[in-house]
């Protein structure tokens, strides 16, 4: 494939591949090495989501056997670059979905001859809701037609396919595949002021009578483990994308001069960022064994919590140990800093726990042990 040039950008390095255990596993070797290929990766969006459907041809679906193989890809590709993670994570997802709706009933060649898909479509996921904006679905001879606004949808310029939850109901959802490139579907122009992921914009889109195939039953979406490990699969987004903070506070600790606190706070990022790859791994292997819907529930909040923690705090450690010069003078540093700090926003903090003590009340047996 001939990916397009961007004004002034280059090939990048390999970056070594994020392992979650003793070697890394052959899909991340092969994310590293494809990285190196991509004039203006993660920077150039249209060449980023060229590869990113690459990727997909061969990564694998989580809950297969090779969930650590798959978090190592996402992983991987946020230690190069965060925005090109938060374009590649939305795809495999995408084709995850569709790969467990298969499961439940609706093949996948059939979805995607409906909306005019195959093997070179790029796909991302709009599920978020917001106030004052609602998104249906009725029906409309044979089939499903959209109608209203959808928030928070990433790139949805830039695609040429969506997974989109709508109401079919006063209290009930559904997903739907969609042709992103219809006349009926209208992408907002902004607002997106965001310094971090900044060409990744995520605005709202109308639709306007937009043909829509459902994906699943109404409710299955939220109601698969699936829905659950997507999450964690974020999160495994989030550790990658802070490993370069980490190097960058080993270098410093290690030049002449370097006192006892930069080394303090060398073994705190180090510590905690160790801990959240050894929740990602655990919580790989569980989802691999077969662990059910509330399982997967108690399990992906828990990694999500650790692993924001622990990226938040290696965050400020880096801003006090290594001061302001990478964050004025570094443009990769200092983009991948506001990268991280927006892309953590999808965790919602208190109220993720508060979630998370909800489904440990429902099931008193899930608790730590």
């Amino acid at each position: 494939m001939t990916l397009p040039t961007a004004p002034g950008a280059v090939a990048g390095a390999l970056v070594e591949p994020a392992t979650l255990g003793d070697r890394p596993t052959p899909g991340a070797v092969a994310a590293a090495s494809s990285m190196g290929d991509v004039v203006g990766f993660g920077v150039h969006v249209d060449a980023t989501i060229d590869w990113a459907v690459e990727v997909g041809r061969s990564a694998p679906a989580p809950g297969t056997g090779r969930t650590r193989e798959l978090w190592e890809i996402l992983a991987t590709s946020a230690r190069r670059d965060v925005a090109a993670a938060r374009i590649l994570e939305p795809h495999l997802d995408a084709l995850a979905i569709l790969h467990q709706a298969a499961g439940a009933g609706r093949p996948v060649d059939a979805v995607r001859r409906a909306v005019n898909a195959t093997g070179d479509s790029s796909w991302g996921v709009f599920a978020a809701e917001a106030r004052g904006t609602r998104l249906t679905a009725t029906r409309a001879g044979d089939g499903w037609v959209l109608e209203g606004t959808k928030p928070w949808c990433s790139l949805a310029g830039r695609l040429s396919h969506a997974l989109v939850t709508a109401w079919v109901s006063d209290d009930e959802r559904a997903l739907f595949a969609v042709d992103l490139r219809s006349d009926a579907v209208a992408a907002h122009g902004g607002p997106w002021v965001s310094r971090g992921l900044s060409q990744i914009s995520s605005t709202p889109v109308d639709f306007t009578a937009t043909p829509a195939t459902p994906v699943g039953a109404p409710g299955w979406y939220l109601s698969r483990p699936g829905f659950r490990w997507g999450g964690a699969g974020v999160a495994a987004c989030w550790w990658g994308g802070a490993l370069p903070l980490l190097d960058a506070l080993r270098a410093a600790s290690a030049r002449s001069g370097a006192d006892q606190l930069s080394r303090a706070w060398l073994g705190e990022a180090d510590s905690r960022l160790w801990a959240a790859g050894l929740a990602l791994a655990e919580a790989a292997r569980q989802e691999d064994a077969g662990a059910n819907a509330d399982e997967a529930r108690v399990i992906a909040e828990r990694v999500r919590a650790v692993v924001s923690d622990a990226v938040e705090r290696v965050i400020a450690i880096a801003d006090t140990a290594l001061g302001p010069a990478p964050l004025t003078a570094d443009e990769d540093h200092a983009r991948r800093v506001a990268d991280l700090r927006v892309y953590l926003r999808q965790h919602h903090g208190g109220r993720d726990l508060a979630r998370l003590g909800t489904a440990l009340t429902a099931e008193p047996g899930a608790g730590a042990r």
